[in-house]
């Protein structure tokens, strides 16, 4: 592969190189690969600000939608999250359609667009005297709606490729994508210094602070991107072995098509490596989702707290990943993808099962929001205990600690720091190993073949895992606690990795199942 030119672009980012071919100066002019390989960098880094702009404010939703609205609870929280996911899903269809029958420029400039416009609502979500939380709803369902463009990026890459590179640019865009979720949260940690009051334009009622200063930021590399496609993305299709057809709207009359390998693609690989994407995206978007409001609990920090300290969790989670994707770079061509596929998930369980409550440690109980009504199913000597334990506030501060409305604070362990931060280092390893390996494993076992309609299916896979696992794991956190909450999702992990095992067997590239290439 090497030879092919430029080998930091052609060099697969998993997996072994392979010979290339001297044919490609002759049917590709210099000026056309430059220009090919520019565009696909620009789509690379499009991928990049589209993940950020879910991981960015990750940190800081729940503390911000308790500031605007106190009657959102924790389970409105995973709403809010998942309606980021619920966009892209709905999104990610009609713009790769629109693609389809027109210059791809036109729907990843509009997506953008919204995207910019749905920033600028966040920022101005405490504006309106009522219902808050519905216009923080609408601006995060806005925010997925325009990174719907995932499908155009990956069918962009996937038309503007030869074989030999096609595998390598998928999984170069899922490692922007996955770094994305990951490093969104260290641009919140830098905001947090801001702190909650920030400053005020009075004139045009816009706030600048540690919640809304990531979303402007958001806004303005939306912008950049925006200005970048105009003025450096040209439309590239190439086909099979590397010339150049036409763009949009074109019948191509070709006997290349002769090239293509025959055979079938293994349809249970393909739905197994969907529910394994599927898996590892909903372990991290529940783990993203529960960190706020977790630490508050556990820890009774404050809302300024819990935005510096989780953001600087997850900002060094993100330079483990970055650690990660070099390491498992040249582990795969010693061990393989599936073996580090299978590691990563046992890391993972691992990771969860650590985090499970024990011993007899209690976590400081929140008594200042109690209302008449709001004392949950408990016995009386269980609450004259806790009160008896329970230091009182001062009534001019922030109220801390772990709500009384959920009643299984007064019987549920507390959590200790350093197995939050084992947990988190833990899961750190095993979700970028396991995104990038499932990823490169599905874009080699699809082959040759146009992988368009198939990488759709696992864009949205990982759109409904967005989508479920925040919901799943507030609506349990909220009513049962930490200790079911986790004990389930290690539940889900024995699942997928016995899956892996039947399967484990069927998951190698299209060429090596048909005997033409050997493992």
């Amino acid at each position: 592969m090497a030879s092919l030119g430029v080998g930091a672009e052609q060099e697969p980012l998993l997996g072994d190189l392979t010979p290339g071919s001297r044919e490609w100066d002759i049917i590709e002019t210099e000026e056309h690969y430059k220009s090919r390989w520019i565009s696909i960098r620009i789509l690379y880094l499009t991928m990049f600000l589209s993940s950020i702009g879910f991981s960015i404010v990750i940190m800081s939703i729940w503390p911000y939608l308790q500031k605007i609205d106190q009657t959102a609870d924790a389970s409105f929280l995973g709403w809010v999250i998942a309606s980021f996911s619920l966009g892209q899903m709905v999104a990610s269809p009609i713009f790769g359609l629109w693609s389809n029958y027109r210059p791809r420029k036109e729907p990843l400039i509009v997506s953008i667009f919204i995207s910019v416009a749905a920033n600028c609502l966040y920022a101005y979500v405490h504006v309106p005297a009522s219902h808050n939380k519905y216009y923080m709803l609408v601006a995060r369902g806005l925010v997925g709606f325009g990174a719907g463009n995932v499908a155009v990026i990956r069918s962009y890459i996937s038309g503007a490729t030869s074989l030999q590179e096609r595998t390598s640019s998928m999984a170069n865009a899922s490692a922007c994508q996955a770094l994305g979720f990951i490093l969104g949260p260290v641009f919140q940690t830098c905001f947090a210094l801001i702190g909650e009051k920030g400053v005020t334009w009075d004139t045009i009622k816009l706030q600048i602070n540690m919640y809304t200063a990531p979303v402007l930021l958001g806004a303005f590399l939306g912008v950049l991107n925006i200005i970048l496609i105009l003025v450096l993305l040209r439309e590239h299709r190439v086909d099979d072995s590397g010339r150049q057809c036409k763009n949009v709207n074109f019948e191509e009359a070709s006997t290349d098509e002769a090239q293509v390998p025959q055979g079938n693609i293994d349809q249970v690989a393909v739905v197994a490596t969907n529910v394994l994407f599927f898996v590892v995206l909903f372990i991290f978007a529940l783990f993203e989702t529960i960190v706020t409001p977790l630490t508050m609990d556990m820890y009774a920090w404050t809302r300024e707290q819990a935005v510096l300290y989780d953001g600087i969790i997850l900002a060094a989670l993100g330079v483990e990943a970055v650690i990660i994707f070099m390491v498992i770079k040249l582990l795969s061509k010693k061990i393989g993808e599936r073996a580090i596929l299978l590691g990563g998930l046992i890391v993972v369980w691992v990771g969860f099962f650590i985090l499970l409550p024990w011993g007899n440690q209690f976590p400081k109980i929140q008594w200042e929001d109690l209302h008449n009504n709001s004392i949950p199913n408990t016995t009386f000597g269980e609450i004259i205990i806790a009160l008896w334990k329970s230091p009182r506030e001062d009534h001019n501060e922030e109220p801390t600690g772990c709500p009384i409305e959920q009643a299984w604070c007064l019987y549920i362990p507390m959590i200790h720091l350093a197995q939050f931060l084992t947990s988190a280092a833990l899961i750190g390893i095993g979700y970028p190993s396991c995104n990038v390996m499932s990823y490169t494993l599905y874009s080699k076992i699809l082959g040759p073949k146009p992988q368009g309609v198939y990488m759709g299916w696992l864009t949205a896979s990982g759109s409904a895992a967005r989508i479920l696992g925040p919901v799943f794991i507030s609506q349990l956190y909220t009513s049962w606690g930490p200790r079911w909450a986790f004990s389930l999702v290690c539940g889900v992990v024995v699942l997928t990795i016995l899956l892996l095992l039947v399967v484990y067997k069927r998951l190698v590239a299209f060429s090596v199942r048909h005997g033409r290439i050997q493992e």
